[in-house]
């Protein structure tokens, strides 16, 4: 207990730079370049075998990629604010994320996932928000990192130092993963890294979140309510005309994606449980006197389990095709992110539960919640340990109490960070000491 204390106090100042810097120059999913090769050079000098790039996945697994000027853009301006050219040139065209390990000695191989990617949102100016009081703000005009993934990724690089630190007393695991996953925002990144093999060989899986609206010194050990997503991009296609001279030669695309837009919200609710349905953006037409050729629509599904959505998503492509019918206009629907149901597993949550009260640096500790929390594509690397014999979970960090995600004056404490980074490393020594011999 006291050589994980005293390697976390070690790690604690390097935690606090890196989460400032990451949350500085934010970077959205794909395009996380900045981010992903700062990561990958730390923990290569740590003594970590290092994957990034095309040697993590290849282009069939990964959806919802930015169009190529967009990349370009990002990879450049990870460039100009300090990215690790050697690891970029890998991750040319989107291929960012990390994935490193390390062989311990002989045991269960564990895998702790971190996220790392930010949010298209512009960050409060306010005096009293404590990124521009500090100094770290956002410098990325649009961009923030409104969800906790800056400590995220912050955490999972003090979690590979402590374990650095206690590589001596942790013969009883074999290899641990650390894969620092990107676009976990719009659910994309763990089903290309799980569908590449990120997860093969695991037997723990643990991930964490960071929550803003939790109170300080709160822990959730096993989150479960996870609700399945599916998140759809549509492009209707329609014929423009004159609006004034020839109204009827033209085919509204505008039209289809209101006619759309009114009747998804309309879809009965299932009777399984939870369902949601939400049209984010619509974009349509070009001038007051043409009738719109183009209309654009993001679209997410969601439900309280796989049916539910699935449900939900079916409907929403019935009335996507009613649309386009009743208007003479083409449609064409891209999935770009998908996330499915998971639960913590019971054994390794107890785990968790033990580990947390053994160090006391938590002032709740709660064993599991089932309550709804969103979506999360982590749960594609729970559902693959598990159905292969393994335990995975997910547990939940209390930073703030009153500092709502996705929005602009997110914020946390920094300690949740050194709380977080003390249990990944107890919960490994924890694992480690049941497979050593007494």
């Amino acid at each position: 207990m006291k050589d994980i204390k005293r390697a976390v106090e070690a790690a604690e100042a390097e935690m606090i730079r890196y989460r400032r810097s990451f949350h500085r120059y934010p970077e959205l999913g794909w395009t996380e370049f900045r981010t992903s090769s700062l990561i990958a050079e730390a923990l290569e000098a740590m003594g970590y075998d290092v994957r990034v790039g095309q040697a993590i996945y290849g282009e069939a697994e990964r959806m919802g990629i930015p169009d190529a000027a967009i990349l370009e853009k990002a990879y450049q301006r990870a460039l100009e604010t300090g990215g690790s050219e050697v690891y970029m040139k890998e991750m040319k065209g989107g291929y960012t994320g990390v994935v490193a390990t390390y062989q311990l000695g002989s045991g269960p191989n564990v895998a702790f996932r971190f996220d790392i990617d930010a949010l298209s949102i512009l960050e409060s100016d306010d005096v009293g928000h404590a990124p521009n009081q500090l100094g770290f703000a956002s410098e990325t005009t649009g961009l923030m990192h409104a969800c906790g993934h800056d400590a995220h990724a912050a955490i999972g690089l003090g979690t590979a130092k402590i374990i650095m630190e206690m590589k001596d007393e942790l013969k009883g695991i074999g290899e641990i993963r650390l894969i620092f996953q990107p676009a976990e925002e719009g659910v994309r990144g763990a089903k290309a890294m799980t569908e590449s093999g990120a997860l093969d060989g695991i037997q723990y899986a643990v991930a964490a979140h960071i929550m803003g609206d939790l109170p300080l010194g709160l822990l959730i050990c096993g989150a479960g309510g996870f609700m399945a997503t599916h998140k759809l991009d549509v492009t209707f296609t329609g014929q423009p005309s004159h609006a004034g001279a020839a109204p009827s030669d033209g085919k509204s695309a505008m039209l289809a994606a209101c006619t759309a837009v009114m009747n998804l919200n309309a879809i009965p609710r299932h009777k399984r449980g939870m369902s949601r349905i939400n049209v984010g953006r619509l974009e349509a037409g070009t001038d007051r006197n043409v009738i719109a050729e183009k209309a654009f629509l993001k679209i997410e599904t969601r439900g309280e389990d796989t049916e539910v959505d699935a449900y939900m998503g079916l409907y929403a492509e019935r009335i996507i095709a009613g649309a386009a019918l009743m208007h003479d206009v083409d449609f064409t629907i891209e999935p770009v992110g998908a996330a499915i149901c998971a639960k913590s597993s019971a054994a390794l949550t107890e785990r968790i539960e033990q580990s947390a009260r053994k160090l006391g640096c938590f002032d709740q500790v709660l064993p599991q919640s089932e309550k709804a929390i969103g979506s999360e594509d982590f749960t594609f690397m729970m559902d693959a340990v598990t159905r292969s014999g393994g335990q995975a979970a997910y547990f939940l960090v209390g930073a703030g109490g009153n500092r709502g995600h996705h929005t602009r004056t997110f914020d946390l404490s920094e300690k949740a960070m050194i709380q977080s980074a003390e249990l990944f490393s107890e919960l490994l020594l924890d694992l480690s000491a049941e497979r050593q011999p007494v």
